[in-house]
């Protein structure tokens, strides 16, 4: 069934799907049910996780002393708004100014950037981001209101500058630190593709569908599918 359901999915995804940017900021009682479900999760999981977050801080450090632990970058959020991002550091201690050269390795289109072996990636940068573990400090995000659980991945302010009106569309709601793009394939799946499967959660919203989704996350943390 679950297999059916996917195929239906990405069907769905290979059609270009408009919302109401009016319609989706009145679902009150979504919108309000979604802020308090984030709010008492990210309470859990930071109290919960503190002690994962203590060794992967350990073997961060240990491999790079001289690196901090944890990587801040500024992403667009809800209606085009900047904010830092935070997660676990897991590339070296001068990725962004390597990126550059980086740039004409470039393995998806669109204005994103993937690289399955990409050198800056620490060997602790390795594990924690084929597990997701590098994502989880946003949970601090999601409690300062400017994440949400679930929803479309946050983009760079260089990416936005690409994006068409279709794709700007992905800005409508609050960025999140899973979502349908993360469950489908993550980078086995291209830009277009996940643009169109953050504009069919868009329209869908519920909170049943995030309920599903954050399930579906917890299965791909413990079996990884293609994240790195």
């Amino acid at each position: 069934m679950e297999e059916v359901d996917h195929s239906r999915e990405m069907t769905r995804v290979r059609q270009k799907v408009w919302v109401s940017k009016t319609e989706i900021s009145h679902k009150y009682v979504y919108h309000f049910t979604a802020r308090l479900v984030d709010v008492i999760g990210s309470i859990i999981g930071l109290i919960l996780l503190t002690p994962l977050f203590l060794v992967i801080a350990f073997f961060i450090k240990k491999e790079e002393p001289k690196g901090t632990v944890f990587y801040s970058q500024v992403r667009i959020g809800k209606n085009g708004r900047n904010f830092r991002m935070y997660k676990f550091r897991s590339m070296c201690i001068d990725a962004d100014a390597k990126l550059t050269k980086l740039l004409k390795f470039n393995e998806v289109k669109g204005p994103m950037f993937k690289m399955k072996d990409d050198p800056r990636v620490t060997k602790i940068g390795k594990f924690i981001r084929k597990t997701s573990i590098d994502e989880l400090p946003q949970l601090w995000n999601v409690l300062k209101g400017e994440m949400s659980l679930v929803g479309p991945r946050p983009p760079l302010v260089r990416e936005v500058k690409e994006y068409s009106e279709y794709d700007k569309q992905r800005l409508f709601v609050k960025p999140g630190c899973t979502g349908l793009w993360q469950i489908s394939g993550r980078n086995a799946v291209g830009f277009c593709e996940m643009v169109s499967l953050d504009i069919l959660y868009i329209k869908d919203l519920s909170v049943w569908n995030d309920i599903k989704i954050m399930v579906k996350t917890i299965r791909v943390m413990l079996k990884p599918n293609d994240a790195y």
